[in-house]
């Protein structure tokens, strides 16, 4: 039996360079941030728990869109809020909605947040049910975390 070992020689190139592109692509979804998490197994309002609400008083941080759960994976809006025991994400609603009602949020404004607590990857978050600045209060969901979004 004859071995071809230009044959052998182009294998193992081929098997060099898949495990270098391999390793690479990791490292570079290491850089990145990239990561796999198992979803969450409700979304929505199956995600508020009246039972858990709490009371979130703090100064807005930022406010970032992105796909959420709590959206039902839709590019929902988000709020950093400093608070005495550190920071809180809030879940408002989908962006788009908030968009439509004229409703935002800037950093540096004070605010209250009556919300239901939710474990989130990396601790506990707030979807919000009511937010209070100043005089201003916008109901977003109603007791039982279905999306209301009245102004008054």
């Amino acid at each position: 039996m004859r071995i071809d070992k230009e044959a052998v020689m182009k294998l193992s190139s081929l098997l060099i360079g898949a495990s270098f592109a391999l390793v690479v692509a990791a490292v570079l979804m290491l850089i990145l941030g990239v990561h796999f998490r198992a979803p969450l197994p409700v979304q929505g309002a199956a995600l508020y728990d009246p039972a858990k609400e709490v009371l979130v008083e703090g100064v807005v941080t930022e406010s970032l869109d992105f796909a959420c759960p709590v959206s039902e994976g839709e590019i929902g809006t988000h709020l950093i809020v400093k608070t005495a025991k550190g920071l809180v994400q809030v879940h408002l609603a989908p962006a788009r909605i908030l968009r439509s009602q004229k409703i935002a949020y800037h950093a540096g404004e004070t605010i209250s947040v009556v919300g239901a607590s939710v474990p989130m990857i990396g601790g506990h978050d707030v979807i919000a049910r009511e937010i209070t600045r100043n005089n201003e209060t916008n109901l977003l969901r109603d007791p039982k975390g279905n999306l209301l979004l009245t102004q008054y």
